[in-house]
């Protein structure tokens, strides 16, 4: 992606983090809805027929819509969109979800379709301003002629907060288990971190069934100039959200990169960068890594950079096991910001359903100086490119938390830093770098270094590592593993690989660290 590309966007995403926090006022018990929202006549519908409808668009040229007052869009800026709020009393209700809308502006210029599904029928919920107050002298007054929703979002019972909100192209969140929203997700990635254009297919209509206990089904049907899709996302809200997603991807032409389950974050610096952050908060990021586990099972940690340049990592496998972007750092001390939060940021898994076949989860940074951008992508991508007249039909599940589900036998990376190679008191070799990686596990407890723990690393030709041992952090259940690394003066990235050991069995996952030593070294010199 074009780095003045995804500045745009990432301002685009930063706006809509704002709006997303609008306030909603506090609502009395509102177990029995009230309000009875005009709608459409009733139609037919299943994730079938959306399926259906989805391939036969994908048999159409492109058709996008076209803004018909541009210049009074302009005026609805945040200040402006931030006065427009929705009417708590006319909260539409899903069964028993509550759904209200957001209203178009700048940002969101484009209107969406909002329908309600109840016993195999839907219905076009009609759009009017008589949802929303807006002062007199609103600029999104001039637009009520052509404007719509543009997106909608989910409240729990009592109407004080949402846990999900879909708001721009293909975008969505949820606040995941501590109620903070961070990161996103989106339909689908297309030709991220390549030089052509990145293209951002929108959904353009949602279907909303409720069901028992508090579970929703979000449909949703994406349009954009190669592909056509249809989504079935079925969840609730609890510790955290989990959501069930089913995809159905339709191409009108070639994609170069096809990105799957796509994951949006930001992160500026942690422990590992600091000095890079000019800033008075230790930490500043959504989320600190990139965790996988292969087909083969292998655990893996990557810290996340802010290079220098864009750069894209490809992690190459057969029937990934599930990958995610996780915020593992969970200390309210490491972030010092009881603002926004950052230590409550939640993590996002994706585990694949059925078989994914050959391909790569990649994972695009892109540079920031500051925390309004969102610089990090993550995704699957299939081996094979898609063609004109192709389907892909790939199912999974996004697990919102705190961390990554499941069972993580081995010890997992906690904390990675980065120095000045060499010995204190001891001249200082140039270009050298020190490398400390800090475990905690199970797997760990109660080992001693009587045990034998050994270091396994990795870099690539040309580059030495120097002086690795391991050892115990005293007064902590953590195991730390401290090298250097010499790589030559022109290298621009070194890709290393690191674990912990005990006889032949690994004891913590594959620690994968991508340096940039001119960039590191830089650092020491401010």
């Amino acid at each position: 992606m074009p780095l003045d590309l995804s500045r745009r966007l990432a301002r685009t995403l930063a706006a809509a983090a704002l709006v997303l926090t609008l306030p909603v006022l506090a609502a009395a018990d509102t177990t029995a809805p009230a309000f009875t929202p005009r709608l459409g006549p009733a139609q037919p519908f299943s994730f079938d027929i959306l399926t259906a409808k989805a391939e036969a668009l994908a048999g159409q040229a492109y058709a996008p819509h076209v803004v018909q007052h541009p210049e009074l869009y302009d005026k609805i800026d945040y200040d402006a969109y931030w006065r427009i709020q929705f009417k708590k009393e006319d909260t539409v209700y899903a069964g028993s979800v509550p759904v209200q809308f957001f209203h178009a502006g700048t940002y969101f210029r484009n209107p969406v379709g909002m329908h309600l599904v109840e016993n195999g029928q839907s219905r076009d919920v009609v759009y009017t301003a008589d949802y929303f107050d807006m002062p007199k002298d609103s600029p999104a007054r001039a637009v009520e002629g052509e404007a719509g929703f543009a997106g909608f979002r989910l409240m729990r019972p009592d109407l004080k907060t949402d846990w999900i909100s879909f708001l721009g192209a293909a975008y969505f969140r949820t606040d995941g288990a501590d109620r903070q929203y961070g990161l996103s997700a989106r339909g689908i990635a297309l030709n991220t971190g390549m030089s052509q254009p990145e293209e951002f297919p929108r959904f353009t209509d949602f279907w909303i069934e409720g069901g028992k206990d508090g579970l929703v089904t979000i449909y949703a049907l994406m349009d954009g100039p190669s592909v056509t899709g249809a989504f079935m996302m079925t969840g609730r809200d609890s510790d955290g959200q989990v959501l069930d997603i089913k995809s159905r991807l339709f191409f009108r032409g070639p994609v170069g990169r096809l990105g799957i389950a796509p994951l949006t974050s930001m992160f500026w610096y942690s422990e590992t960068n600091r000095l890079q952050g000019f800033d008075w908060r230790p930490e500043v990021h959504d989320s600190d890594g990139l965790a996988m586990i292969t087909g083969t099972g292998e655990r893996i940690w990557r810290p996340l950079n802010d290079p220098t340049r864009v750069v894209t990592s490809s992690f190459s496998d057969t029937n990934p096991k599930g990958f995610g972007l996780i915020q593992r750092d969970r200390n309210f001390e490491d972030y010092q910001d009881d603002g926004v939060f950052y230590n409550k940021r939640p993590s996002v898994w994706v585990e694949p359903e059925g078989n994914w076949g050959p391909g790569a989860v990649q994972l695009v940074e892109i540079p920031t100086d500051d925390e309004i951008f969102d610089n990090i992508v993550a995704y699957w991508v299939p081996q094979a490119e898609p063609q004109k007249g192709s389907q892909v039909a790939l199912d999974y599940k996004l697990y919102w938390g705190r961390q990554e589900p499941g069972d993580w036998q081995v010890a997992r990376t906690v904390a990675t830093r980065l120095g000045r190679g060499g010995v204190p008191g001891q001249p200082r070799p140039d270009g050298q770098i020190k490398i400390a990686i800090d475990f905690a596990g199970s797997d760990l407890n109660g080992l001693t270094v009587k045990d034998g723990i050994k270091p396994q690393i990795s870099v690539p030709a040309g580059v030495e590592v120097v002086n690795p041992y391991v050892l115990p952090v005293v007064g902590t259940d953590r195991w730390r593993l401290i090298f250097d690394v010499k790589a030559p003066a022109d290298a621009e990235t070194v890709d290393a690989r690191a674990y912990l050991e005990l006889k032949g069995k690994p004891l913590t996952e594959t620690w994968l660290g991508q340096l940039h030593p001119q960039q590191i070294l830089r650092w020491g010199k401010h």
